[in-house]
C-alpha cells in the first residue's frame, strides 16, 4: 500500500494549495486505515462516563467544554458532580453563577463556566431545555465553536461530522503527510481534507478513535510508534520521523497572570465555600503593601480563605499587578466588586 503524495512529504505550508500539505489518499490505504482506527478503538478506549450508553446530549456538550485543554482526569470527577448537580440546561441556566464557578473548581480558564452558564440559558429558553443536533445549531449557542460544535453532533446524536481536535489533527497529518504536527489552528483546506477521510459508515466510532488514538498512541511528545498498528503505513514514521521544523508554542504558567489571576479567584472560592462571602473579600488584603499590612485583616476569614489569601501575596506585591487583575476578573463577569470588597458574582 501507497499513500499518493505530489509534494515533498515534509513541508509546513500549506499555501502552494490542497495537495502541497494534505496529499490524496488511495482508497485501499484509507479503508485500511479507518478499518484499524475504529477496531483498535474497540479494544482500547477508555471507559469514560460520558461514552455511557444513553448519556444525555447535555452531558456530552459539558464534557466536551470541561475537556478543553483540560486532561481527562481532571475533568472526570468534576464532570460527575456537576453532572449531579446540573443535570440539564435549565437546571444550570438556574444556578448562581457563585455556585457555578466554584463548583468549576481547577478546571483552569473559568469563563468556559460563564459561557457553559450561558449557553444553558439559551437552550432552556429558547430550546424548551434540548440540546440542538446540527453543527450550525449549536454553533448559535454561546461559547460553542466549531470543533465542539462537530463533536456534540456526532458523539451526542450520531450525526456525520469532520470532528477536528489537536489530537486528530496530528494523527492524520503524520498517517498521510508525514509532518510531525499540525498548524495552530485547522485551516479551510485542511478541515475539507480531512472530511474526505470520514468514512460514510461508523463515523461517529472513527471520529472518537482517531482522537482516542492521538490521546493514547499517536501522542505529542512520546509517540508509542513500535505498538502502533499502521506503522508500515505511516508517512511521518516511514520518513524517519523528522522534527517539524519550527517548536510548538508552550504556555507558560509559573509567574504569570493567569497563575496570579487563578490564585485570586480561589481566594474567592474558598470565600464562597466557607460561606464567607456573603459581603465579600476586603480588597486590602490583596493590595495593602507588606510593610503596612495588618495580620488583623484575615482574622475574620476563615482558614482556608487566609491560606490562598497568602498564597496571593506570595505570588506578587505589585499592587498595581493585582488591582489590574481584579478588574480584568471584574469586567470578566468572573468577580464582583462592592464597596471595596471582592466576591464571587451573585446573579
Amino acid at each position: 500500500m501507497s499513500i499518493q503524495m505530489t509534494h515533498r512529504a515534509g513541508s509546513e505550508s500549506d499555501s502552494a494549495g490542497p495537495s502541497a500539505a494534505f496529499p490524496e489518499v488511495t482508497e485501499p490505504v484509507l479503508r485500511r486505515v479507518q478499518d484499524t482506527v475504529i477496531a483498535w478503538f474497540e479494544e482500547a478506549a477508555r471507559d469514560l462516563p460520558w461514552r455511557a450508553p444513553n448519556t444525555s446530549a447535555w452531558a456530552i456538550l459539558v464534557s466536551e467544554i470541561m475537556s478543553q485543554q483540560t486532561p481527562v482526569a481532571r475533568v472526570e470527577p468534576r464532570w460527575r458532580a456537576w453532572m449531579q448537580m446540573w443535570p440539564t440546561p435549565a437546571d444550570l441556566a438556574a444556578a448562581p453563577t457563585s455556585e457555578v464557578l466554584h463548583a468549576w473548581d481547577r478546571l483552569g480558564y473559568p469563563r468556559r463556566a460563564l459561557r457553559l452558564q450561558e449557553a444553558a440559558g439559551v437552550i432552556a429558553a429558547n430550546l424548551d431545555n434540548r440540546v440542538p443536533e446540527t453543527t450550525e445549531e449549536l454553533e448559535r449557542l454561546p461559547g460553542i465553536g466549531s470543533y465542539t460544535a462537530a463533536a456534540v453532533s456526532s458523539f451526542a446524536f450520531g450525526r456525520k461530522t469532520t470532528v477536528l481536535d489537536t489530537n486528530v489533527r496530528r494523527v492524520l497529518i503524520r498517517l498521510f503527510a508525514g509532518r510531525e504536527r499540525p498548524t495552530s489552528s485547522p485551516s479551510r483546506k485542511e478541515t475539507a481534507w480531512a472530511a474526505g477521510l470520514v468514512p460514510e459508515d461508523e463515523h461517529v466510532e472513527w471520529n472518537a478513535g482517531v482522537m482516542e488514538f492521538g490521546a493514547l498512541v499517536c501522542t505529542a511528545r512520546n509517540p508509542d510508534c513500535p505498538a502502533c498498528p499502521l506503522q508500515d503505513i505511516c508517512t511521518w514514521n516511514r520518513l524517519g520521523r523528522p522534527a517539524s521544523a519550527t517548536k510548538p508554542k508552550t504556555q507558560k504558567w509559573a509567574g504569570t497572570d493567569r497563575q496570579l489571576r487563578g490564585a485570586i479567584m480561589d481566594v474567592l472560592k474558598a470565600a464562597h465555600a466557607a460561606e464567607d462571602d456573603r459581603h465579600g473579600v476586603s480588597l486590602d488584603v490583596f493590595t495593602t503593601a507588606m510593610t503596612d499590612f495588618d495580620p488583623a485583616l484575615l482574622d475574620s476569614l476563615a482558614e482556608s480563605t487566609a491560606a490562598a489569601v497568602a498564597r496571593v501575596r506570595e505570588l506578587s506585591a505589585d499592587r498595581d499587578r493585582i488591582s489590574r487583575l481584579i478588574s480584568d476578573l471584574v469586567t470578566d463577569g468572573l468577580a464582583q466588586q462592592i464597596d471595596g470588597r471582592l466576591a464571587l458574582p451573585n446573579r
